[in-house]
């Protein structure tokens, strides 16, 4: 394994994903590399440890008490 450049796809500056990151990431189990640098990873944290970030906020919606509407009785 040897260490790899890659591209942040926030800053699109050029970071390294170091031999040492790749076992790491193997040995938890990750299955994707990273996409941001470690500074771009660093704010993104931040930002959602603020609550600005959390995607699933506006998931689920509202839900009909009726069961589905058409049905016929």
């Amino acid at each position: 394994m040897a260490d790899k450049l890659m591209v942040c796809k926030d800053c699109k500056a050029e970071f390294v994903f170091t031999e040492s990151e790749q076992a790491f990431y193997k040995e938890k189990g990750f299955d994707n590399e990273p996409q941001r640098c470690p500074d771009c990873r660093r704010a993104r944290k931040q930002q959602k440890s603020a609550g600005g970030g959390n995607r699933d906020n506006n998931r689920g919606g509202q839900r009909s008490q009726g069961g589905g509407q058409g049905r016929k009785w």
